[in-house]
């Protein structure tokens, strides 16, 4: 069963260190209005939650999970492994997410969605991408129908573009179809949301290069009884 998505507006900023990325983020969301895009570390980045890419375990011991555990403390590991053990029996999926306090002002959140199984593991060739940006803005809609409001804005990084090994131009277009799906919809779980994507993703190479695909929403479905 899906729900309908009621958010107020989110400010939505990408940034990233690496120029290529931003160059390929600024191509791929040019006609897409509330996105702002800068190059930079996501350290600077002033909003109520940050997205970082992890695998499968929450080990954020490489990339930018490495990154943000230096800045909040480790303590923001424990609670991204003890939110994986405690809704995803100790391994989150791939097209999932957690959302945790950080412990800070500045985020008040952290949004952990693995591209990856294992640490520095090439997803290329995968959909992984896709279904990690769209389990982060899941996570915010999950967030926010507990706590309605509680994340205005969020800041994302490249996913995938670095350990993952994914390039910058399949890199962004995947975000934007994980984005543009946000928009249109919210799931009620995440297994729904990678039945979705995969469903019509799955012969995404057969698409011409450079081409952005947009994902339909799926009908909403009766009510379970």
């Amino acid at each position: 069963m899906t729900v309908n998505r009621v958010q107020p507006p989110l400010e939505v900023v990408l940034t990233d260190l690496n120029a290529k990325v931003v160059e390929a983020w600024r191509a791929a969301f040019a006609d897409t209005p509330g996105i702002e895009i800068r190059k930079g570390s996501i350290l600077t980045e002033k909003a109520d939650a940050w997205v970082s890419p992890t695998n499968s375990r929450g080990l954020m011991n490489g990339g930018v999970d490495a990154v943000v555990k230096r800045h909040l403390g480790a303590g923001i590991q424990l609670r991204v492994q003890r939110a994986i053990r405690d809704r995803f029996g100790g391994r989150l999926p791939v097209g999932s997410a957690v959302c945790v306090p950080s412990g800070a002002t500045n985020p008040k959140f952290l949004i952990s969605t693995p591209t990856m199984e294992q640490s520095s593991e090439n997803v290329s060739e995968t959909l992984n991408v896709a279904l990690a940006c769209a389990a982060a803005f899941q996570a915010i809609h999950r967030q926010n129908s507990e706590a309605p409001g509680s994340i205005r804005s969020v800041a994302l990084v490249g996913m995938g573009a670095r350990t993952g090994r994914v390039p910058a131009q399949v890199c962004a277009n995947l975000m934007w179809t994980g984005y543009t799906l946000f928009n249109d919809h919210c799931f009620e779980d995440y297994d729904d949301l990678r039945s979705t994507i995969v469903a019509q993703l799955d012969d995404i190479e057969n698409a011409p290069t450079g081409q952005r695909v947009r994902i339909a929403p799926p009908e909403r479905s009766a009510p379970r009884r």
